[in-house]
């Protein structure tokens, strides 16, 4: 395990990146800065989980092509899943980010606004799945991925874009939506909207800056990268802090991003 020498143990190492890069100055240049733009609960939450979904290839891409996608929604997503009209989708026919395409376009709208019908808030989409002595989110993201796709006639292309644990995906995307919603410090990134599910129950996105770097520390063993190796890696984190292990990956993701090794 390789520690940068004025730092006598890897937690104390990792601890100063997580306060240098959990401010305020991360959020512009992250996807994360999406659904702060919006003061509604639903709206943070539709606009988080788009966000997070989209969230593949330059930051910057990302940050356009989500704020392209909110333009047709009249930058008030809500308001726009729960009242808009048919013709008010044909924008949505021309929308495109990598492999995420119109027909996932729409059935993401078709899902919330069948969600929205029912429920106040996406946090009870995750917590049906989760048992009060749940160690971690596997059975909530099976139970939501079943959920997501619970409509008839759903698009079967767009289940690349909804992983599951039960296909040993490691699911970065979802965990850093989930990490979004649910971690809350002083720091001012993360929202802490959703009090039911525990920041100890969260488990670390894993993509290729967090590998890179978990791999150079020792945190990982895994040559793969799958759910079992977010766990192992969440199981490491959890050594230096077991009330909020997820805060770190702000120091994996800020190390890999700026190569500070």
């Amino acid at each position: 395990m390789i520690i940068p020498k004025k730092f006598k143990t890897l937690r104390d190492f990792l601890e100063e990146k997580v306060v240098a890069y959990n401010q305020p100055s991360f959020i512009a240049h992250d996807p994360i800065s999406i659904p702060h733009r919006y003061q509604k609960k639903q709206d943070i939450e539709i606009s988080g989980f788009v966000a997070a979904i989209l969230a593949w290839g330059q930051r910057k891409t990302i940050i356009n092509k989500c704020t392209a996608f909110f333009k047709l929604m009249d930058d008030a997503p809500y308001d726009f899943i729960l009242h808009h009209q048919e013709k008010d989708l044909k924008p949505f026919l021309d929308f495109k980010h990598r492999t995420f395409n119109a027909t996932d376009a729409l059935y993401f709208i078709a899902f919330f606004r069948w969600y929205y019908q029912q429920y106040d808030s996406l946090e009870a989409a995750f917590t049906a799945g989760l048992q009060p002595d749940s160690q971690d989110m596997t059975q909530s993201l099976i139970h939501f991925h079943h959920l997501f796709f619970s409509l008839p006639d759903f698009p079967s292309r767009t289940r690349k874009h909804i992983p599951t644990p039960a296909r040993n995906s490691a699911c970065k995307r979802i965990n850093m939506f989930l990490r979004w919603m649910v971690r809350k410090d002083e720091g001012g990134v993360d929202f802490g909207l959703w009090p039911a599910i525990r920041p100890d129950q969260l488990v670390c996105p894993c993509d290729l800056h967090v590998d890179r770097v978990a791999r150079y520390l020792g945190l990982i063993d895994r040559k793969q990268t799958d759910w079992q190796t977010a766990i192992e890696l969440t199981q490491t984190l959890k050594q230096f802090d077991a009330k909020d292990p997820v805060k770190y990956d702000f120091a994996l993701f800020g190390l890999g991003v700026n190569l500070q090794l």
